[in-house]
């Protein structure tokens, strides 16, 4: 399914270069700044990300959002063999993409109430289903009816993204650097959307189980860095989700990428 052709434009700009923040936080282990609560208005966030999952994904599945391609680099590699760890990694990686997310298990529960801690660790969370959970850029009030066919790897993509870096996490989420729309792509939406581009994008070809998560980082860098280098708007975001797929598989498929840190894109992550 591909997004309505009717756009609304908003202006945005380049993204600013950033200090290694995250190298620091990862080596000392030092807590970043206060975080602020977002001021804008709840309810023009809840009407924007039900109007970005209606768009992008329809109401019940996500099928059809991507049509399959061959990866470039899995076509220049296609005789490439697994060693037994990294057949070991790669059932590990198929098998979390097959648990769906479920809001009555408790450890999935306690992952979204995680995720709601690293975000805004100063705003005590009212329940599980609550109207805050917008302010992350989630459709409604209740996290789970998002995930629908991408699952619980999706949340353990965010939750890797504000653990492993957390600086990146924050500024993503609070939209920190460039001139920013005044109606910006809904954060939690989003996340979900770049999950599921990977795991279509790569053919859970992936060597390591790791390396997907990581790359999850990257993708999400790469999409914030597109939005404000296109000038998107807020109805175009599958134009930008399209564009980074387009520059991540080209550095995939570069002569000396042999490791997630040789992309390219893995410095920002840390600029």
């Amino acid at each position: 399914m591909r997004l309505r052709k009717h756009r609304q434009c908003f202006p945005s700009c380049s993204s600013h270069h950033r200090v290694d923040e995250d190298e620091i936080y990862r080596r000392h282990k030092k807590r970043d700044g206060e975080l602020e609560w977002p001021h804008d208005s709840t309810h023009a966030k809840s009407q924007l990300a039900q109007c970005f999952i209606n768009a992008m994904v329809g109401p019940r599945s996500w099928t059809g959002l991507f049509t399959r391609s061959s990866n470039k680099r899995n076509e220049k590699h296609g005789d490439y063999s697994l060693s037994p760890l990294q057949e070991q990694r790669l059932l590990r990686l198929q098998a979390r993409l097959q648990v769906p997310f479920d809001e009555n298990r408790p450890d999935h529960q306690e992952a979204l109430k995680a995720l709601w801690r690293a975000a805004f660790p100063d705003v005590a969370l009212q329940g599980l289903i609550s109207e805050q959970w917008k302010e992350m850029g989630w459709q409604g009030s209740n996290p789970s009816t998002d995930f629908r066919g991408c699952g619980f790897i999706s949340l353990e993509n965010l939750l890797f993204f504000t653990r492993t870096y957390p600086v990146s996490f924050r500024r993503l989420l609070f939209k920190e650097d460039g001139k920013r729309a005044t109606w910006e792509y809904p954060f939690a939406v989003a996340g979900i959307n770049i999950s599921f581009m990977l795991i279509k994008m790569l053919d859970l070809c992936s060597e390591d189980e790791a390396a997907f998560d990581v790359l999850y980082c990257i993708a999400f860098e790469m999409v914030d860095a597109q939005w404000l280098a296109m000038h998107a708007s807020y109805m175009q975001f599958n134009d930008v989700l399209q564009a980074t797929r387009t520059q991540l598989e080209r550095e995939l498929s570069l002569e000396d990428t042999q490791r997630i840190h040789d992309l390219p894109a893995y410095n920002l992550l840390y600029q």
